[in-house]
């Protein structure tokens, strides 16, 4: 059995690029992960120049927190993405490779994007944070 996950956007409110304005978890356990930074395994900085192969990296990182607690993409009620930039074009770059990624399910419920002056680590240029509905 999974937790009972519903995602509204109500009729009054803008039309989304696929996000929901809001979910609701009816029962069960939440996970909340930390920021996923695009640091491979030996803690090196991926792609320092690159906001898509960091994406990629955090994709991963992402996908290895998610599997650890047993949860899937689909399970994500909440979604937080920080790209270091205020170009509208990087931001936009961002969202689409995140939503074009075996994550992207995650990015269904509800979901912000935002353009930061920095983030922890030199070079980096993307960070999600993101928190689970798990499943029983």
């Amino acid at each position: 059995m999974t937790a009972r996950i519903t995602r509204i956007s109500p009729e009054p409110l803008h039309k989304t690029p696929g996000y929901h304005h809001v979910t609701v978890v009816e029962s069960g356990r939440t996970a909340y992960l930390a920021g996923q930074c695009p640091l491979d395994r030996n803690g090196s900085l991926v792609g320092p120049d690159s906001v898509e192969r960091q994406v990629d990296q955090v994709v991963v990182n992402a996908l290895a927190v998610l599997g650890a607690v047993q949860a899937q993409p689909q399970h994500v009620v909440r979604s937080v993405i920080y790209v270091r930039s205020d170009d509208a074009d990087v931001l936009t770059i961002a969202w689409r490779r995140f939503n074009s990624s075996a994550l992207g399910p995650a990015f269904a419920s509800a979901s912000t994007l935002l353009g930061v002056a920095q983030l922890g680590f030199t070079g980096q240029l993307v960070e999600v944070d993101l928190t689970v509905a798990l499943p029983d």
